[in-house]
């Protein structure tokens, strides 16, 4: 379990990949830790010391799925803090999206079981507020014109 600086919170950058399909499909991870652990989530984690977030996001989404993506890949869609968001405590994330044209071969590592893709139609239950992030990022992409 992270633990959360002296500071009273901690960071960090999520990223929704979507498969612009013409059913779209996301790709999530199901978490291998607490706090959800066997819950699944979009890909992410904590910032590092000296780390830029959106290095963070793309460092996050290797470890954890094995996609490899450059910062300039990653469309901000916005900052999620509300209070009580996460049990471990003040966590304060930043959340991309980024779009594939199919979904792509994908395998969980890090603190991640396991990876998949879902329809946006049928998705499982989530862990933090990522169902939030995830109905943001899609609606924000249909307002780019990169979704339908």
């Amino acid at each position: 379990m992270h633990a959360i600086p002296e500071m009273g919170y901690a960071l960090t950058a999520d990223v929704l990949v979507v498969a612009r399909t013409p059913s779209p499909q996301v790709l999530l991870i199901q978490r291998g830790r607490p706090p959800f652990e066997g819950t699944w989530a979009i890909p992410g984690g904590f910032l590092e010391p000296h780390e830029r977030v959106a290095t963070c996001a793309v460092r996050e989404l290797a470890e954890e799925t094995g996609i490899q993506v450059q910062e300039s890949d990653l469309l901000l869609v916005g900052i999620y803090d509300a209070p009580g968001r996460d049990p471990r405590g003040r966590v304060i994330t930043v959340a991309y999206v980024v779009v594939v044209p199919a979904p792509v071969e994908v395998q969980g590592g890090d603190d991640a079981a396991r990876a998949a893709w879902f329809p946006v139609e049928s998705l499982p239950p989530l862990a933090f507020d990522h169902d939030v992030i995830i109905r943001d990022s899609l609606a924000h992409l249909r307002r780019l014109g990169l979704l339908h």
